[in-house]
């Protein structure tokens, strides 16, 4: 099993100011330790189960630029993009972007969109979940049209674009890894079966559950044609390694039940992550311990 580490908030010691040295600081630490992936958020206001929209909050893709310049090994991603805030043609350029600047270390995190409150804030249309789940198919569709070469025409029913050029086309081949967030049975999992190279389940929901929703995925890829052992499963969940809180012993045990699962990566946030030696402690004590599981 892999571990990965998620960057959700901005809110540091030190304010504006010292925000891009503590990210420089938790990403080297976090390569060093030997983490697989590193990944942010991408929303425009803060979300109510980590803070207030006041906090800061920055746009994710000038981030992950960022963290690409400072990293030479560790992949790179958003933990998801929202499919309403880009128009997909645009959104597969700033993915590609990353994947060409980062030496081939990008993937595309993707989702339908929950967030009303900072599309409504921001004028960011947010329609019905239906048309969101149909525009996120769309998007995965010109995706990888783009990322094949066909440089046709795509004509959806959301979206309509007269020549799908791409140049530069990604290092990755035969392309970013797409990691499709959500835990929707019919739909989101779905669309994993049929397009997707890694899902993202939310740890927190528990063995019964998780249980039913890769049985679920499993289900989708017999319908589909595809075999399910292509796709990458990962796990989302928080740790705080810290006296009173969570052992590392303790998060060795959480790896090993997922993997237990038959998941394969687990990505954590953490909420004293810019203290940097929680993440040097699960280099040291966690990562070689669940590597062969």
């Amino acid at each position: 099993m892999r571990i990965g580490l998620q960057i959700p908030s901005f809110t540091w010691t030190g304010g504006t100011g010292e925000i891009r040295k503590h990210l420089a600081d938790i990403a080297r630490t976090a390569e060093m330790a030997g983490f697989a992936s590193l990944w942010v958020m991408d929303h425009f206001f803060q979300i109510p189960s980590v803070g207030q929209p006041e906090e800061p909050m920055l746009e994710s893709y000038s981030v992950l630029n960022y963290l690409a310049a400072l990293t030479q090994n560790i992949r790179l991603g958003t933990m998801v993009t929202g499919v309403v805030y880009r128009h997909p043609g645009m959104l597969v350029k700033a993915v590609t972007a990353l994947d060409v600047l980062s030496g081939g270390r990008a993937y595309f995190g993707v989702g339908a969109a929950w967030n009303e409150q900072e599309s409504a804030g921001l004028g960011i249309p947010f329609p019905s979940t239906g048309e969101r789940m149909a525009r996120l198919e769309e998007t995965l569709q010109i995706a990888l049209q783009m990322w094949s070469g066909n440089a046709a025409a795509y004509d959806g029913k959301y979206y309509h674009l007269v020549r799908t050029l791409n140049s530069p086309q990604p290092i990755s081949k035969p392309h970013p890894p797409i990691l499709i967030g959500g835990v929707g049975e019919k739909k989101t999992l779905r669309l994993v079966a049929k397009y997707g190279d890694a899902c993202n389940l939310f740890a927190r929901l528990g063995t019964e559950v998780l249980q039913s929703k890769l049985d679920i995925l499993k289900a989708h890829c017999q319908d589909v044609g595809r075999n399910y052992d292509e796709i990458e499963r990962t796990a989302l969940d928080t740790v705080n390694i810290a006296p009173g809180q969570m052992t590392t012993a303790e998060m060795v045990d959480r790896c090993r039940s997922l993997a237990a699962l038959g998941f394969q990566q687990l990505i954590v946030n953490m909420p004293n992550v810019s203290e940097l030696r929680p993440i040097e402690r699960i280099g040291q004590e966690v990562i070689p311990a669940v590597a062969g599981l």
